[in-house]
């Protein structure tokens, strides 16, 4: 059985339970540059990479890992969220792209493996491939609305050099995720699907956009219904939102997405707003009720946290959702489905 077989059999039984972030566990181990840089003599600062951890502290990525496995996660990303040549650029880390999807793919591969081992239930690892600070759709120049930073093929090649290297580390699945501009994304299924090519095998996509305002859309304008049907070609074997915003103004649509999306719907909100600080204040208890609402109304198949959720908070998503129905993956009719900033169906 593939690796999207065994997944989508496994989300058949129960909601499957995603791992929370690697950022706020980070921070809370108040590393200090040393940490961060190790031995590497890199030419700058290295504080607050943390996809770097994985060459320089691997017991630390290693460690939440853990933490996650051990709350219940069944599906783990890998510590790779800015692993890009974009982003660490910023840091004069360019150069070691490969070389950290590589490890901690390899990380995230060993945890699941030894944990699976342990009871034999399938653990399944996501390799996670952020959106950079680059958009394709939109000026970065008010007056110029033309330009742009970076081309489609140039953004693909970003997006292949780091698909590439997770799956040498052992990635199950490519995570497209906290998409906000939809082009974007289309670099990133472009890439995955040329390295399933080259591989001569599937590569299954996870795909998670992120909304930039209640009204439901991300910063290139699409509504999630639209959205999905811009992405559909690329069969995700998840498709689903993340980040932004909590689980009480993801709701409506979550459901949205639920009606119409025939993948499996993962989504994994953050504990609840920040408060004007920035930290967020959900409790573990919070959130897995907001979340176990939508589990017993059938709105989900895989669920999780991001931005402010823990492993205390997965454990407790894990219990709220332990005894409810996994979603049933609606099967719409067969019809011409077209995207603008709005979704568009053609009659029959």
């Amino acid at each position: 059985m593939s690796i999207r077989e065994t997944l989508i059999a496994a989300a058949k039984d129960r909601i499957l339970i995603k791992d929370g972030p690697f950022g706020t566990e980070i921070q809370k181990r108040k590393l200090k540059e040393a940490d961060y840089a190790g031995s590497l003599g890199l030419a700058r600062d290295q504080k607050g990479n943390n996809d770097l951890l994985a060459l320089t502290r691997p017991d630390i990525v290693q460690a939440i890992t853990d933490d996650y496995l051990a709350a219940g996660a069944d599906i783990i990303a890998t510590n790779t969220f800015s692993a890009n040549s974009i982003s660490q650029a910023d840091y004069a880390a360019e150069h070691l792209v490969r070389e950290i999807n590589t490890a901690s793919a390899r990380i995230a591969r060993t945890a699941a493996d030894t944990w699976a081992a342990k009871d034999g239930r399938p653990r399944f690892v996501a390799g996670a491939i952020g959106p950079t600070n680059k958009t394709l759709s939109l000026s970065p120049d008010v007056n110029d609305p033309g330009y742009r930073e970076i081309d489609f093929d140039q953004l693909k090649a970003v997006y292949r050099e780091q698909t590439d290297a997770l799956l040498a580390g052992g990635a199950d699945f490519i995570l497209i995720e906290t998409i906000f501009d939809t082009l974007n994304a289309k670099a990133g299924i472009m890439a995955a699907r040329e390295a399933a090519d080259d591989l001569g095998r599937d590569v299954p996509l996870m795909i998670s956009m992120t909304i930039t305002d209640l009204a439901g859309r991300n910063l290139s304008g699409h509504t999630v219904e639209a959205f999905w049907n811009a992405v559909r070609h690329a069969r995700p074997v998840t498709i689903g939102l993340n980040c932004s915003f909590g689980a009480e103004q993801l709701r409506p649509h979550v459901q949205a997405l639920a009606q119409i999306a025939d993948a499996l719907l993962m989504v994994y909100p953050n504990a609840g707003l920040p408060n004007e600080i920035g930290e967020y204040d959900e409790l573990p208890v919070e959130t897995a009720a907001l979340i176990g609402a939508w589990a017993e109304k059938g709105l989900v198949n895989a669920v999780g946290g991001c931005c402010g959720s823990s492993p205390a908070h997965i454990a407790a998503i894990a219990k709220a959702v332990a005894a409810l129905p996994a979603r049933a993956v609606p099967k719409p009719a067969v019809r011409t489905r077209l995207a603008g900033l709005e979704p568009m169906t053609l009659a029959a």
